[in-house]
């Protein structure tokens, strides 16, 4: 290790403590999941899932094609994702995109590498362990933040959108169970048999349960 990375990670090694002060601006909920903004490519991203299930980082196809990036970057990826049902989901490839996390006045930059994959959800990006790990952050469900150190040993708060993370998780409920619907109907007019639609179903179903996809390396 140089000097200069022991140095780095002295920075970094900084308390991230979670007080009674955290909760004065919670509104009360029922176990809802740590949603931030993050900056990238110079653009701000929200409904950015704090997801500490997951073995990636990943970007959803439509964030993707938003931030206006080219299939060139991303790199080809020959192993499986698989969602929280156990169904596999299609990985365009992945990069690496500089990341800000700020709340407003600290801020920590990072190369953050995202797993593209063609897939419907309710938010736009998942942040996984790797991700936390590198940033040293901690989120709490509880106090509705996540804390991490940027380089100059400041705690940086990120609060976590709660009326917007709602409304969008319901609105995708929606419009999920429809596109489901739309599938169903495609599936029996190719002459699909009603045991693989009640598989597809089950599928779905199970995803609607787990309320988001969470997606791990299998």
């Amino acid at each position: 290790m140089s000097v200069e990375t022991q140095e780095a990670d002295e920075v970094l090694d900084v308390d991230l403590v979670f007080t009674k002060a955290d909760l004065r601006d919670v509104v009360p909920h029922d176990n809802d999941p740590v949603v931030i903004s993050v900056v990238i490519a110079g653009g701000k991203v929200h409904r950015v899932l704090v997801d500490q299930g997951s073995l990636v980082g990943v970007m959803f196809w439509t964030t993707f094609n938003k931030l206006q990036l080219s299939p060139d970057q991303l790199r080809p990826y020959t192993g499986c994702l698989y969602g929280f049902a156990g169904d596999q989901v299609e990985v365009r490839g992945h990069l690496e995109l500089r990341t800000t996390f700020t709340d407003g006045i600290a801020s920590h930059t990072e190369n953050i590498r995202y797993f593209v994959v063609n897939a419907p959800s309710a938010y736009n990006i998942l942040l996984g362990r790797p991700t936390l790990n590198k940033l040293r952050a901690v989120a709490s469900t509880r106090h509705m933040k996540m804390k991490l150190p940027d380089l100059g040993g400041k705690v940086i708060t990120i609060n976590s959108d709660q009326k917007k993370d709602k409304r969008c998780y319901e609105n995708s409920l929606k419009t999920k169970r429809g596109v489901f619907t739309v599938t169903t109907r495609a599936l029996s007019e190719e002459g699909v048999v009603p045991a693989e639609i009640a598989r597809a179903e089950k599928s779905w179903k199970g995803r609607l349960k787990a309320g988001r996809s969470i997606l791990a390396n299998h």
